[in-house]
């Protein structure tokens, strides 16, 4: 076969695969077409159906929304009718009780009118009867009324004071009871050791050898010591024993340490002399802080300026009436803080105020007034508030306490001192003491005598009988306490008893 003809018959193949894909695609676009019509016929019926379904559903629910709002109305209306009954009711209720009140109103005027007319007989009646009673008695309306007030004035004053007097009795008995309980909760917590008061130290020595060694050629070595230390070194032929004497503790207590220290050590002369004391002024510096910082840490302080720590610190070294000041103060925070927490006050600080209020006995700067006042511009100068300030500055009366704490610190450091053997006391402050709670009895008018017992715990009074009362013995019980409160700076409580007695003579001859 020739080329020709393979290319008619290529052609030929080539033309009836062409027809015979475009037939199948024309019998595929075909069955497409009737499915999509069958496909469109069934989307329109469910369309109708549920278009159909959506109407019954929606009429439902208009007759149910329906039948809803007519119940409702229903319930309306019958409501409105109830309250309409109701208020009817009660319009005819309203005007029964109308007519009600016409009549006792009525009734109240024809009262008023016949009380009136009583008002005025017996007005008439009173008139005639004062006019006879003034001129049987004697005395004027006016009189006989002022009498009778003086009368019910004098029995109300009798009547008043016995029940003032019930009134304190039942107080004082109950106060002293709550506080016997509360001081005695603080003061079981504290009970710190007892220190003697002495302005003086003694140094042992090893034999009397060494005093010779102390006082040193011409005397030099001891002036050296009293010039660096400022305290009077007294060797006397008590034997192998040193006095030193200063009213400043802490000079007294580095000269101690320093010739404890040349007296171990053997060489005593100027130069090591001035080296020793020096080194025991740093060691007694550092005490110092040391004892402060410890005293804030265990009483729960902070944030404290270091000059108020040290003046702490130098409490440890000074004493007073025999009492220790440190102790002291530690103890007077103690027992404020338990009292704080017995009446709900500020327990920290009662707690701060207390460690403080002797603040002044440790300071090293001069100023005027006592030790309070000096505290309390100490404490001011290194910024403790104003309530500290004024729990230092008030504890001795010095100030008015303004804050309860104040009051409570006070009576704290009273409790501290009056612990018995808490404080030595001298024998010429004692006396006066005593002399001045008895002066302060006998001024008052109708005291016999007055005697102060128990270490002037107590002040007993004796009265006369014809110029006081009994009425008038309680009120000048509570007069003189007044006035010793007043006038005298006492620890603890001073119990005042008058004395009133009867005495009836008679003779038989």
């Amino acid at each position: 076969m020739d080329t020709g003809i393979w290319i008619i018959i290529v052609i030929a193949v080539f033309a009836g695969g062409y027809l015979l894909r475009m037939f199948l695609a024309h019998l595929a676009l075909t069955r497409a077409e009737q499915r999509a019509k069958q496909v469109i016929e069934e989307a329109k019926k469910d369309a109708e159906a549920t278009r159909r379904e959506g109407i019954i559903e929606t009429k439902d629910a208009i007759l149910k929304e329906r039948n809803k709002f007519d119940n409702e109305t229903r319930e309306r209306r019958n409501e409105i009718k109830r309250l309409e009954d109701r208020i009817l009711s009660k319009e005819e209720n309203l005007d029964r009780r109308l007519l009600g009140l016409e009549k006792r109103e009525k009734t109240v005027q024809q009262r008023e009118q016949a009380a009136e007319e009583k008002i005025s007989q017996l007005e008439d009646e009173r008139a005639k009867v004062q006019k006879t009673l003034e001129v049987m008695s004697g005395m004027t309306v006016e009189q006989a009324r002022e009498m009778l007030i003086n009368d019910l004035r004098e029995e109300a004053r009798l009547e008043g004071g016995k029940y003032v007097n019930k009134i304190e009795s039942e107080a004082r008995q109950n106060a002293e009871k709550k506080a016997r309980e509360i001081i005695i909760t603080a003061v079981q917590h504290c009970v710190p050791e007892l220190v003697g008061e002495a302005t003086v130290s003694s140094v042992s020595l090893p034999s009397d050898e060494m005093k010779g060694r102390i006082i040193g050629r011409e005397g030099r070595n001891i002036r050296v010591l009293e010039v660096l230390t400022g305290v009077d070194i007294i060797i006397d032929d008590t034997p192998e024993a040193v006095v030193l004497s200063c009213f400043n503790p802490i000079n007294r207590e580095i000269a101690r340490l320093s010739l404890e220290r040349l007296i171990t050590d053997g060489r005593i002369h100027p130069a090591m002399i001035e080296e020793v004391v020096t080194k025991v002024r740093r060691d007694v510096d550092k005490v110092i802080i040391e004892e402060g910082e410890r005293t804030i840490f265990d009483l729960g302080l902070h944030s404290m300026h270091p000059e108020l720590v040290k003046a702490i610190g130098r409490l440890k070294y000074r004493t007073s009436y025999g009492q220790n000041i440190l102790n002291h103060s530690r103890a007077v925070a103690n027992i404020s803080g338990m009292l704080a927490g017995e009446v709900g006050a500020d327990v920290q600080k009662a707690i701060r105020g207390g460690m403080l209020h002797d603040i002044g006995k440790g300071t090293e700067i001069e100023g005027g007034g006592g030790h309070a006042l000096i505290g309390a511009d100490l404490a001011r100068m290194y910024g403790e508030d104003d309530d500290i300030v004024n729990i230092i500055a008030s504890h001795h009366g010095d100030k008015e306490a303004t804050c309860l704490e104040a009051v409570l610190v006070t009576a704290a450091d009273a409790i501290s001192a009056a612990r018995p053997g808490a404080r030595k006391e001298s024998l010429e402050g004692y006396i006066k003491r005593l002399e001045n709670l008895e002066k302060i009895a006998n001024d008052f008018k109708g005291v016999e005598k007055s005697f102060a017992i128990q270490a002037g715990r107590e002040l007993r009074v004796m009265v006369h009988n014809e110029l006081v009362d009994d009425e008038a013995a309680r009120q000048l019980a509570r007069d003189i306490a007044k006035r010793i409160e007043r006038e005298i700076k006492h620890p603890g409580v001073i119990k005042i008893t008058v004395i009133r007695e009867t005495r009836i003579i008679e003779h038989a001859y």
